[in-house]
């Protein structure tokens, strides 16, 4: 591999094999084995999406401060072509029924996180796609005017939506501010689909690929019921921790809006049809 001199140099290990890992859609995932340790390494070009890494290790090390597991940040660098991450390797385990009252546990000190804007300090991304995570007061003028708007404009200007579906989405906005429920922003882990979950060693949760901000809370349950994976028998469990609203089951469709926009954008008009099932009802 012509990233290995490198690499063993910052590592100051001797590289013994490196293998490719699933899961590269956007970069390429590879498995590094020492004589003392196992790395997953990530790379990417560094013009391609600017400061990905540099972002992903703060999104990992701010859900880490919240006392949950994420895989330890090892090296972010980059080179005059490519940028690199290296993460402490995690050995999967086959999840058991005490998994889910884990990460409900876990998903609750995430969300308790707080602080007094929605947003964050930086912008950062989901997938490839750019995430504005400039500060706002309320959470639907976040929800509104840095997730669903950007995301409409750019699927419009790729005829991935019409002028119908612009005015649907136009009059659930006015709507929002009596739908969305009041809370204090909670942190969130932004990209909560299975894929981005691990089990580690004593059924212990691994956050992965983060996409933070502070948002709606629901934001993170409405994206574990978008493509499943999820036992939800955790949610019984975190409601008695951290109870949600009244309603929260019913806000689950209008919170995925966003996501539903990033496969849109990124996988095609497949994931049309959801969308306008929901706009067309509210």
């Amino acid at each position: 591999m012509k990233h290995q001199k490198l690499l063993e140099n910052k590592l100051k290990e001797k590289i013994n094999s490196i293998s490719s890992l699933p899961g590269g859609d956007i970069n390429e995932v590879y498995k590094i084995k020492t004589a003392k340790n196992n790395y997953v390494l990530k790379i990417n070009r560094r013009n391609l999406f600017p400061k990905m890494f540099e972002k992903e290790k703060k999104g990992l090390e701010m859900l880490a401060k919240s006392g949950v597991k994420s895989p330890n940040v090892i090296l972010s660098f980059s080179d005059h072509k490519y940028q690199y991450l290296v993460l402490e390797f995690i050995e999967e385990k086959e999840i058991i029924s005490v998994f889910w009252d884990n990460f409900a546990i876990d998903l609750v000190k995430i969300h308790q996180a707080t602080t007094e804007n929605f947003g964050f300090v930086h912008n950062n991304y989901i997938g490839s796609l750019h995430q504005d995570n400039s500060e706002k007061e309320t959470w639907e003028t976040f929800f509104i005017e840095n997730r669903i708007k950007p995301l409409v404009k750019q699927a419009f200007d790729l005829n991935k939506l019409d002028r119908n579906h612009l005015n649907h989405f136009e009059s659930l906005y006015s709507r929002l501010n009596k739908i969305l429920p009041k809370e204090k922003p909670a942190l969130l882990h932004g990209d909560l689909w299975i894929g981005n979950l691990m089990c580690g060693r004593g059924q212990i949760p691994y956050f992965i690929d983060p996409a933070i901000y502070f948002g709606h809370r629901e934001m993170d349950i409405a994206m574990t019921q978008l493509f499943g994976g999820f036992d939800n028998s955790y949610l019984n469990f975190y409601n008695e921790i951290f109870p949600l609203k009244d309603g929260w089951g019913k806000r689950i469709e209008i919170h995925n809006l966003y996501p539903r926009l990033v496969h849109l954008i990124l996988f095609g008009r497949s994931y049309l049809s959801g969308i306008e099932s929901v706009i067309n009802k509210f």
